[in-house]
């Protein structure tokens, strides 16, 4: 914000203001004299009350020619308690910047500064305003024919758009407000053009759980639908893809967004808080992203950063201590290239890492290259350079070990992280970022130089625009070229560049305490784990590899930053949802069993509530006191289960006793390495000795009842062959049909049969 100025003419030099305070001191004890030096204060404290904030809202064209009209728009506020009257906006020009650090001290400059800022150009440019009451603004359009900026050698001018007027307790005229910006002047093409590689990142948070679908295609299950939002028409995503396609820049990709919006295109599904996860609706809006990415990215360079961007620093500074950990790294690079090469159809670099803001240290530098990435994009703020040079080299630096740190421009990466909403906050980063390019072209060196600007990992939608208007901007070629990655990692270094790896101690303390802790790579450890120990038994472990080991790279993701409490919510998450499918191979419980006389078999049931079968596994019983229960000959049996999805094996075990009483028994399933596989599960057996008198008891009672059958069976007969002699000596001339006899005689025999 601009802030009140002094009076025209009215800011001593520095000598003048030196003598004046030896003054001041002298006379303080005087009375009279001292009422005279502080007589003027309340005028004074009024004036620096008369504020004005200026804001440049656009300025067009960026970097003019000769021919152009220069407009800048934008709106002055009163924001003092007067009205200001008899006001008018001007341009001011100059002077020219010797420097990148000229172009900085510019641009934190606030209040006017007389004998330091130029006067205005010719007044018939400048705008009017009769009177600005308090708290009120006004919109301006300044426009000047760019020859009548009086603009000689090539470089960074410094721009000042200023409100002068008059008040009530200041009635001569004064500057009440400046706004400074810059102006970069290379009317021609340069003999020597800078190559200047722009970095256009697709990266966005973590969306996917570890959860699926029992279907084939395994839908997965999101933690909301917020990266609809980023992919629809004004989203983040949206814009990156739709302004990224006519601009020359880099993509650097993380594979991991990839995979998520296609498998938004093939149907997913949505958590809802309290209960089972809904139908995503957002099906198109990932296709129609998906689609234009896949144009846009034909014929450009592109990218492929580790899958779900893993977070080197803390994986350097917690995780590689904990077992397994940086074995992550290798298969998550192997994901890039192919989920670049199968969704978007064009082939992917994976030679590169980015640790966070390009703070790099040693032990960084050595988990980035432990991937297989020879080329590591830092900072200049964080590899710099001394000063000797009196330029800055290209961004290739050798780093040792085969390993190239591509030192992007610090100034330029970061020039639009602030809020770019506001217009002229955005416009201001523009005209800075323009002047900071055609001051490293216009540096004193021979070589020609290449630089590589990598902004924010997740620019918002508003950075977005300021950023591809400037990289626009540039098109015309007139002090830059357009470059690549690959080709700035491939430059030629400059031989007197600083290659020295920062230390340890010199890590930004800011970023340390964002890091994950190791606590988190401890549960990455215990997940993985729980995995390899769960795969075993899986007919298809695919269907739960593939979700779950992407699940572990995202649980190491440079996207938690800043999110400590939803990154431990996520690995708990990841945890238990995998705890809960083991849980479902498993010993059903048995109720308590008896077993009468010497032997019997024991029944076991394995239940699988999978969708796939399961196999490997073996199931064991052990009795608790061998000398009473015996499984064959020994304390123990086991045997191999296969279980078919969605069903139950029952498994029985022969059992001996050999003496009466409760025997505890434990069922425990293992897999084939003899891991224990889910709880044991514990019953009892009650073993009933059967002895000889009651075996001969047994034995009776079986005889008496054979006995009994066959006297029935006798009697059965008897009867029959009487009934067959009685009908054999009926009279012969006896009616056949008489119905007493027949029917009696069949009656008996009918009752018989019975």
């Amino acid at each position: 914000m601009a802030e009140a100025a002094d009076i025209l003419g009215a800011s001593p030099a520095p000598a003048r203001r030196r003598w004046l305070r030896r003054a001041v001191v002298l006379l303080a004890g005087t009375p009279v004299m001292a009422a005279l030096v502080y007589s003027p204060a309340p005028k004074a404290q009024a004036a620096q009350a008369a504020s004005v904030d200026i804001q440049l809202t656009s300025m067009t064209p960026a970097a003019p020619v000769k021919s152009d009209t220069l407009t800048i728009s934008g709106t002055v506020v009163n924001n003092s308690s007067e009205t200001i009257n008899d006001a008018h906006v001007g341009l001011r020009v100059g002077p020219l910047l010797a420097d990148r650090s000229s172009i900085d001290e510019a641009a934190e400059r606030t209040g006017f500064r007389a004998g330091t800022d130029p006067g205005e150009i010719d007044p018939a440019y400048a705008v009017k305003i009769d009177s600005l009451p308090s708290k009120v603004g006004r919109q301006f359009s300044l426009t000047v024919p760019v020859n009548k900026l009086d603009l000689d050698k090539d470089g960074v001018y410094q721009l000042g758009v200023s409100l002068s007027g008059v008040t009530e307790s200041r009635p001569s005229e004064q500057v009440l407000g400046i706004k400074r910006t810059f102006l970069p002047w290379q009317p021609e093409a340069a003999a020597k053009r800078s190559q200047l590689t722009y970095v256009w990142p697709l990266i966005s948070t973590t969306h996917v759980t570890a959860e699926t679908g029992s279907d084939e295609t395994q839908t997965p299950v999101f933690l909301d639908d917020s990266l609809a939002d980023e992919l629809k028409p004004g989203g983040r995503l949206e814009r990156m893809v739709a302004l990224g396609k006519e601009l020359p820049i880099t993509w650097v990709i993380d594979p991991d967004l990839l995979y998520t919006v296609d498998a938004m295109t093939k149907g997913y599904r949505v958590r809802v808080p309290g209960g089972k996860p809904v139908q995503g609706k957002n099906k198109a809006v990932a296709e129609q992203w998906l689609s234009s990415l896949e144009a846009a990215v034909q014929g450009k360079k592109v990218v492929a950063l580790p899958f779900a961007d893993p977070d080197l620093a803390s994986l350097a500074h917690h995780g590689k201590d904990v077992s397994g950990t940086l074995g992550q790294l290798r298969p998550a690079t192997d994901k890039a290239k192919q989920a670049v090469e199968t969704v978007l159809h064009v082939p992917a670099s994976t030679d590169f890492s980015w640790p966070l803001d390009g703070a790099i240290d040693p032990s960084i530098v050595n988990v980035a290259t432990s991937a297989g990435a020879h080329n590591i994009l830092t900072r200049s703020d964080s590899l710099s350079e001394s000063g000797a040079l009196g330029y800055t080299p290209s961004a290739a630096r050798p780093i040792g070990a085969g390993a190239t740190a591509v030192v992007a421009d610090a100034e330029l990466s970061t020039a639009f992280e602030g809020d770019m909403l506001n217009a002229g906050n955005s416009t201001l980063a523009e005209q800075r970022f323009l002047a900071h390019t055609l001051a490293l072209n216009l540096q004193h060196t021979d070589e020609q130089r290449s630089f590589v600007v990598a902004p924010q990992r997740m620019p918002t939608a508003s950075q977005v625009e300021t950023m591809a208007r400037a990289v626009r901007a540039l098109q015309a070629g007139r002090w830059t070229q357009p470059g690549d990655l690959e080709a700035a990692a491939a430059a030629k270094p400059d031989p007197a560049a600083a290659t020295q790896v920062p230390g340890a101690g010199q890590y930004p303390e800011a970023l340390r305490k964002q890091e994950l802790p190791v606590t988190a790579f401890e549960k990455v450890r215990t997940t993985q784990n729980t995995l390899d120990h769960f795969k075993v038994i899986l007919a298809a472990p695919d269907r739960v590899e593939i979700p779950f080991g992407n699940t572990t790279n995202r649980e190491m993701s440079t996207s938690w930053r800043g999110h400590p409490a939803e990154a431990d919510l996520y690995r708990d998450q990841v945890q238990n949802y995998l705890i809960g499918l083991t849980e479902k191979v498993k010993v059903i419980p048995k109720s308590d069993a008896t077993l009468s006389g010497h032997s019997a078999t024991i029944p076991v049931s394995v239940q699988n509530s999978l969708v796939q079968d399961v196999h490997n596994l073996v199931l064991r019983v052990k009795s608790a006191n061998p000398t009473r229960l015996m499984f064959g000959d020994k304390g123990e049996a086991e045997q191999q289960v296969t279980v078919q999805g969605d069903h139950t094996q029952t498994v029985k075990f022969p059992a001996n006793a050999t003496a009466s009483g409760p025997v505890e028994v434990t069922a425990q399933l293992f897999t084939k390495d003899g891991a224990p596989y889910g709880k044991e599960r514990k019953f009892t057996v009650n073993a009933t000795e059967v002895t000889p008198t009651v075996m001969l008891v047994i034995a009776g009672g079986v005889l008496l009842l054979v006995l009994a059958g066959i006297k029935m069976y006798a009697s059965r007969k008897r009867v029959a062959a009487r009934a067959a002699t009685e009908e054999s000596t009926q009279p012969s001339d006896e009616s056949p049909d008489t119905g007493p006899q027949s029917t009696e005689g069949s009656g008996t025999s009918e009752t018989v049969d019975r």
